[in-house]
């Protein structure tokens, strides 16, 4: 099996545990809601191929081959600033939509955090499906079990920072040891994204028409979660 090496980035949502039980009155808009978030993240991810949604999180990959280390830590900066400015301008979207229900209108609680690991992997074909594998894969998931405190962030493994290079000397960089499962210890370093992207406060406000739009399109998305499901007529014999 062929291997070749890559930036794994993962994009977790936080608070979705907290927000779909809260909301699971409103099931249908509040899996609509995140279902959206989640597709709004993996669009401004360009440049990565979407390996597979994990309830919550969008694991993405990119081929670093010919890439140096300062330019694969740029790439993963560039895709989280992408990737954390579209998920909260469509979280608003959702918030400022006509529906009333607490599903729509109390979304502000969830939040965005990256991890970050380049290393090797390879591509493995399972009834069509494509996936990677790899301890490097284990290893960019095993991340998301950590210690930083702040609510979003960027989480890069000690491989993807110190190749890097001078690529993050201009923002706060914080260095964390961890202890992985099936690893043992390592040292990672983290950048609070609200370091990294202009204030939330500049979001552009929607209008009107985009509001009536994103209800009419929450509507829709939650419809199969509320109607009743028939159960199809068995046939009889002609005559």
């Amino acid at each position: 099996m062929a291997t070749r090496r890559a930036l794994l980035l993962i994009a977790d949502i936080g608070g979705y545990t907290e927000y779909m039980q809260f909301h699971r009155s409103m099931l249908g808009h509040a899996e609509a809601a995140t279902r959206r978030l989640l597709d709004t993240i993996v669009g401004a991810a360009r440049g990565f191929d979407l390996i597979e949604i994990e309830g919550d999180a969008a694991f993405l990959s990119r081929d670093a081959d010919g890439l140096d280390g300062a330019a694969t830590l740029a790439a993963a900066t560039r895709a989280a600033v992408a990737m954390h400015r579209a998920f909260h301008t469509q979280r608003r979207l959702v918030e400022l939509n006509m529906c009333p229900c607490r599903s729509c209108t109390q979304t502000s609680a969830l939040t965005l955090k990256f991890v970050a690991h380049v290393g090797d992997v390879a591509t493995q074909t399972i009834r069509r499906r494509k996936k990677l594998v790899g301890m490097d894969v284990i290893y960019v998931h095993r991340l998301l079990k950590n210690t930083v405190t702040v609510p979003e962030y960027l989480l890069v493994s000690d491989d993807l920072f110190r190749n890097g290079g001078t690529a993050s000397t201009e923002l706060a960089v914080h260095q964390i040891a961890q202890d992985l499962e099936d690893i043992g210890p390592v040292q990672t370093f983290y950048v609070d994204v609200q370091d990294m992207t202009a204030p939330l406060a500049g979001l552009p406000e929607p209008s009107l028409l985009l509001r009536i739009g994103a209800t009419l399109d929450m509507v829709g998305r939650g419809l199969p979660h509320v109607l009743p499901h028939r159960r199809p007529r068995p046939l009889t014999p002609a005559g």
